[in-house]
């Protein structure tokens, strides 16, 4: 039994596994450009976020209906509650849909019939976060905000992901002030490959409640200061962080110092079918590598669940909290 857990950094796009690609692309009839899942896993070779991100786009092709969407949400959360998620925060890219003919509509009403039965299904609480790709314009984020309105009911929060440099937040400051006049929650993806100056913009510009990766706040001390004292969460994602050489080795990863300098640092997976690991087998990763301790995974578990968005709920954060405190690791037999 996996150590509970919540998945706070989980793009639903990014957890398109080759054999649902394909699966998907022969009903709906699009073509991809790779012989098989073999040669499809092979092109999961990535020299920076841009080069990923040029993939994940190209693959989106396949995501048609309201049953494709449903058929992704529904194999992630079979996944992730095997590996000992017990509640998500999944972020979707409507405007990479839209911008292909895909209206809104198809992709939340199929997310949801997935995700309005999880608890059911698959024992895992979710909740959905809209993100605005901030390669995109300010306008096309505030026109995607305004397309959401007749589905705010499913939407917990607005986050801001994609391609980082050059495309600092205060850029989309006016659709966060509205985003946040509408009662949604707002995270942000910043310091990953962008400066720490995005992650102090991220908070003070656009209000944000959890900063996604976070990675190079440790490049300022004053902000990693002021980022422990806040008590900020940081959505980190060690093997993304591999995959796309924002550090050259796990070995590398900052984890251990930033939990010793007082971090509400949390393990996640980012986008698993391409990174190579859903959010338990990070937190394995992350513990063989870097040698963190039980107390440490468990404080890691236990941050999962006080940064999410279950002020709606504090009953089940409560038990969500308590199972962890009661969880048992496995003991290597003599």
């Amino acid at each position: 039994m996996p150590l509970p857990k919540a998945e706070l950094h989980l793009h639903i796009e990014g957890t398109l596994e080759p054999e649902l690609a394909f699966r998907l692309a022969e009903r709906n009839g699009v073509e991809l450009p790779y012989a098989d899942t073999e040669a499809l896993r092979h092109a999961y070779r990535f020299e920076d976020l841009q080069s990923f991100l040029n993939l994940y786009y190209e693959l989106m092709a396949v995501l048609r209906t309201e049953r494709d969407f449903e058929e992704l949400a529904d194999a992630y959360l079979a996944r992730a509650a095997a590996q000992g998620v017990r509640h998500a925060e999944i972020f979707f890219d409507p405007q990479a849909h839209l911008a292909r003919g895909v209206e809104m509509g198809t992709v939340i009403e199929g997310l949801w019939r997935a995700l309005g039965r999880s608890e059911e299904t698959h024992g895992v609480s979710t909740k959905l976060i809209m993100c605005f790709l901030r390669d995109e314009s300010a306008e096309s984020a505030l026109a995607t905000l305004d397309a959401a309105g007749p589905y705010l009911d499913r939407i917990t929060g607005v986050g801001l992901d994609s391609a980082e440099v050059g495309h600092p937040p205060v850029k989309f400051r006016e659709v966060y002030a509205a985003a946040a006049a509408l009662g949604l929650r707002r995270v942000a993806h910043a310091g990953e490959e962008g400066p720490p100056e995005y992650v102090v913009q991220a908070l003070d510009l656009l209000g944000v409640e959890r900063i996604d990766h976070g990675l190079r706040c440790v490049e300022d001390p004053a902000l990693v200061e002021r980022l422990v004292r806040e008590r900020v969460p940081l959505t980190l994602c060690p093997l993304s962080n591999v995959r796309l050489r924002t550090i050259d080795t796990l070995a590398d990863h900052p984890l251990p110092a930033m939990l010793e300098a007082g971090l509400m640092c949390t393990v996640n997976s980012d986008d698993p079918a391409y990174f190579g690991g859903y959010a338990g087998d990070n937190f394995t990763a992350v513990q063989q590598t870097l040698g963190l301790t039980e107390d440490r995974l468990r404080e890691l578990a236990r941050n999962s669940f006080l940064a999410s968005f279950l002020e709606d709920d504090e009953p089940r954060r409560a038990r969500y909290l308590a199972e962890v405190e009661a969880y048992e690791f496995p003991r290597e037999r003599a």
